[in-house]
């Protein structure tokens, strides 16, 4: 796989001496359980995948390197380039500013901008809207184009499918910049709705059944289709695809309910499926699978307490906080500094996208076990703050140089 050249300040000799021992022991990636770090009165079991995935080494990458080769030039990111808030505050200090924010809200005007300067695109892609704007403004969108493969992956995909006539139904948050770019595309080619989750692909499929009148779908789903889309006809012959960060067992429950509801309505077998649904599996992301696996396996070990890291407006983190949260107390941070003290830590509830201070935090009994996994854009160099934040708490038996060496061995 490339190499990608990622600052120094984002890397963890702690993080990177236990991944290469874990490649090692693990060539295959078949062992989903955790990394034990025993410290003696504190036990922190680190997930087997987390951090830093491909195409966010690939964006940042990208990114760092763009600011270097135009030194004097105006450097602009389309919108957070990937969303952990410390890799864009540093991008921000070395001068790079913001077009819009996370929601496509218009930070700096299009028409200010001019064919000298550069426009960085971010991991999650952008629409062809925008990227046509700033084409004609001279700007070369695809110089500096951090996209993700794995999104590419998936706008590919439904161009496949569109060229064999079939509608794109995408599994995504609406709002989420890969969702309203991987719909852009796919509309481009077919016709498109967006369901955000279980509840409203039932309730679209019973346009789908005929259940409910056909007209009640352009209110329901305004704003989550293609323009011109037909309900009667476009929702006769489709494939699903997803936000690469999207729970993929949330995929694929919906994919393969929507499957059910073409094989019951028009009689189909197996073997004759593909007339109306087609077969899109291979779009989920790598990284996201790897990591909400390797959650999976974390949770095996009983534990107190999970402590996710990440920044709070990043989706495939928010789904690993949901995966911790149906089994023990959960707390989602997006550094060390939220650990107020061994009794308090400031978190955030992405449901209500509200942070609160819990008290007590660690329990009182020793060992206290603590599950750790991070975002797929989440600094190494911050899981093993926390750690060492946890760790400052007692009186350990081994230091994180001793199991630095430990690994390294």
């Amino acid at each position: 796989m490339k190499q990608f050249t990622v600052p120094i300040i984002y890397r963890s000799p702690l993080i990177a001496a236990i991944k290469k021992k874990r490649k090692l022991d693990d060539k295959m990636k078949k062992d989903f359980s955790p990394t034990l770090l025993d410290f003696g009165p504190v036990q922190i079991y680190l997930a087997r995948h987390f951090g830093f995935c491909y195409g966010v080494e690939n964006a940042i990458d990208i990114a760092f390197r763009t600011i270097e080769e135009n030194a004097g030039k105006r450097i602009y990111l389309l919108s957070e380039m990937i969303h952990n808030p410390q890799v864009n505050a540093d991008l921000k200090e070395k001068g790079v500013q913001f077009l819009q924010d996370t929601y496509g809200k218009q930070i700096v005007p299009f028409e200010t901008l001019g064919s000298d300067d550069v426009v960085i695109i971010p991991a999650f892609g952008t629409t062809l809207a925008i990227q046509e704007k700033l084409n004609a403004i001279g700007i070369q969108t695809e110089k500096y184009n951090t996209t993700c493969p794995f999104v590419e992956k998936v706008w590919n995909r439904s161009e496949q499918i569109a060229k064999k006539e079939y509608t794109v139904i995408v599994h995504g948050k609406p709002t989420h910049e890969e969702t309203r770019a991987t719909f852009s595309h796919a509309a481009s080619n077919t016709p498109t709705v967006v369901v955000n989750d279980m509840q409203e692909t039932i309730a679209l499929s019973k346009y789908i059944t005929g259940e409910k009148n056909a007209a009640e779908f352009y209110d329901e789903f305004q704003g989550r289709y293609s323009e011109g889309f037909i309900v009667e006809k476009d929702l006769q012959r489709f494939g699903v695809v997803n936000q690469t960060t999207m729970l993929a067992s949330d995929t694929q429950a919906i994919a393969d309910f929507l499957k059910q509801v073409m094989i019951q309505k028009y009689a189909l077998q197996e073997d004759t499926i593909s007339e109306r649904f087609a077969d899109t599996r291979d779009t989920l992301c790598y990284a996201t699978n790897d990591n909400q696996t390797a959650v999976y396996g974390l949770l095996k070990t009983a534990a107190d307490l999970a402590i996710v890291v990440g920044g709070y407006n990043s989706s495939n983190t928010s789904h690993l906080v949901e995966l911790c949260e149906e089994k023990l107390p959960t707390y989602f941070i997006n550094d060390e500094e939220k650990i107020i003290s061994k009794s308090s830590i400031e978190h955030f509830n992405f449901h209500t996208k509200q942070s609160s201070v819990t008290t007590p935090f660690l329990p009182a009994n020793e060992p206290v076990k603590i599950l750790l996994t991070s975002g797929a854009s989440c600094p190494d160099a911050l899981v093993e703050g926390v750690i060492a934040k946890l760790v400052s708490f007692y009186a350990v038996e081994k230091t994180i140089d001793q199991l630095i060496a430990g690994f390294a061995e």
